[in-house]
């Protein structure tokens, strides 16, 4: 009799799933708050949805959280350039390098470009790779002796952890393109998306891009993804990443100079980490308006370490004092550095990112212009913009070139004309001197500005102590480099702009969660 009353409990259970009840166990859907469909069901149409994550700090990278400061000129206009006049300005938060690239990091893309793209395979490869090199006969001056830099500072194992040199503002931004692929690549290979790549893993044109695989352009040996790594269609076929999963990462970038010059500030009060109260966010730490990058010491020259023990007295940049003094004097170093220095010399400023003062000058983002601080917008002030598009054949298929780079083609005026927002596809001269922004300038004849000149910041080894300040700034053309002028990256800050584990905006408590 037992027996009958469990078997008759289980039949009424099983015939009352089949009457649209809940069985225990199955996996209960999320729904759409617009539609009240549910998501991830391939019964209710099968629209996919990953579960809401922060975003990573990608390799070498530190979180910056952004916010407003007054950009442009702290001393004298001394240069008399009149192109630093101070603005306020608000910079969204942002990822910036720890570090600026090293030698170590530059040769590994040197290393990967001649195993991708060997000279001896094919002689048209040369030209990759010459235009990837360093020059580095930046290192020459007529009246000086350099040529041991010139021969060895690039690949000396002694000079790794020193900031690359001799790249121009172009191979900059190309160093940003395949650390963004490599980055991706190596996410998707850990987490078994992709095969791993032995050192004959990858040939030319079929190498891992992140937009050549978005686009299914780039044909990916499968790999052997672990448990709670599996990605599956609606109907439960395995398939491809997709930017919506939130496993790949943002593009590394050369930061706009307002990032640039925000993150050099380090205006954030660390004693010892950022407080979140209300009263103690030291929200106009801005207002001390510091010269230099680093935040103790504001009242004094700010050249000199005043509380850190053997190291109180000493420069925390590596800069020329005066004429003739790059380091001091045999015993007594004052930057420990004739040249350049190891790129985590020297103490970070509150952002915790090192040397944005001093080591060598930087590359940022921005086409130059004396007066774009008073044109730009208010926030992400940015001149340099042309914009790009998806270039298709003609059957309407996209394509990749013969470095597997996905084809891009410019916006025209004709596809631009009827927007509210911009007109042209290349802006580079907006508001830049007449009323249809069609400004030309006599290169080489009345002046060095061309719509090829990009701004560089931060002072450098062999700079005097005024270029040191962040709201300085110069320029060069971007196909030009410098045995002082390197280069760091940057990437966007997806989600709360606060940082990881953090909403944005007020959210209220209800009367039923403890405050």
């Amino acid at each position: 009799m037992k027996n009958f009353v469990i078997l008759l409990s289980s039949a009424v259970f099983l015939a009352s799933c089949k009457n649209g009840l809940p069985f225990i166990g199955k996996k209960k859907h999320e729904k759409s708050d617009v539609t009240g469909w549910n998501y991830n069901d391939k019964n209710m149409g099968g629209y996919q949805v990953a579960k809401s994550k922060d975003q990573a700090t990608g390799p070498g990278l530190v979180f910056v959280q952004g916010g407003t400061f007054t950009m442009g000129q702290t001393e004298e206009d001394v240069m008399g350039d009149w192109n630093n006049i101070p603005r306020r300005v608000t910079v969204p938060s942002f990822y910036m390098d720890r570090t600026e690239v090293a030698n170590v990091h530059y040769r590994e893309y040197i290393h990967w470009l001649d195993r991708i793209f060997p000279v001896e395979d094919d002689p048209n490869n040369k030209k990759i790779m010459d235009a990837a090199l360093p020059d580095t006969l930046v290192w020459r001056s007529e009246l000086s002796y350099n040529e041991p830099l010139e021969e060895y500072y690039f690949r000396h194992p002694g000079f790794n952890d020193y900031p690359v040199v001799g790249v121009s503002w172009r191979q900059a931004y190309d160093f940003c393109l395949w650390r963004s692929d490599r980055v991706n690549e190596g996410i998707m290979m850990q987490k078994g998306y992709i095969a791993k790549q032995g050192i004959q893993g990858q040939q030319q044109e079929n190498n891992f891009t992140t937009k050549s695989y978005l686009l299914g352009l780039y044909q990916a040996q499968p790999g052997k993804p672990g448990k709670g790594n599996k990605l599956t269609n609606a109907q439960g076929a395995p398939r491809n990443v997709t930017m919506e999963d939130g496993i790949l990462q943002p593009d590394y970038r050369l930061p706009f100079e307002a990032e640039w010059e925000y993150a050099a500030y380090g205006l954030i009060n660390q004693n010892p980490r950022p407080s979140t109260k209300e009263g103690k966010r030291g929200e106009e730490l801005q207002g001390n308006k510091q010269v230099y990058p680093w935040t103790h010491n504001m009242n004094s020259s700010g050249l000199r370490d005043t509380k850190h023990g053997s190291w109180q007295g000493q420069f925390l940049a590596n800069f020329k004092r005066g004429s003739g003094d790059n380091m001091g004097v045999a015993g007594g170093l004052n930057d420990r550095a004739v040249y350049t220095a190891p790129v985590k010399s020297f103490y970070p400023n509150g952002f915790g990112i090192y040397n944005m003062a001093g080591n060598v000058s930087e590359w940022v983002s921005d086409v130059y212009r004396p007066l774009t601080g008073l044109d730009a917008d208010d926030v992400s002030p940015y001149r340099g913009n042309k914009y790009m598009k998806l270039y298709k054949n003609a059957n309407g298929e996209a394509e990749i070139d013969s470095m597997g780079r996905v084809k891009m083609e410019a916006v025209t005026d004709a596809e631009s004309k009827s927007r509210r927002n911009y007109q042209r596809g290349n802006v580079i001269n907006f508001l830049d001197g007449d009323s249809t922004s069609q400004a030309s300038y006599g290169y080489g004849i009345t002046t060095l500005v061309s719509d090829k000149s990009r701004v560089y910041k931060g002072g450098s080894w062999n700079d005097r102590a005024y270029w040191l300040s962040p709201g300085t700034r110069r320029y060069l053309e971007e196909d030009q480099s410098s045995s002082t002028i390197g280069f760091r990256c940057a990437m966007d800050r997806m989600g709360s702009p606060e940082g990881n584990k953090r909403k944005t905006g007020n959210f209220w408590r209800s009367k039923k969660q403890k405050r």
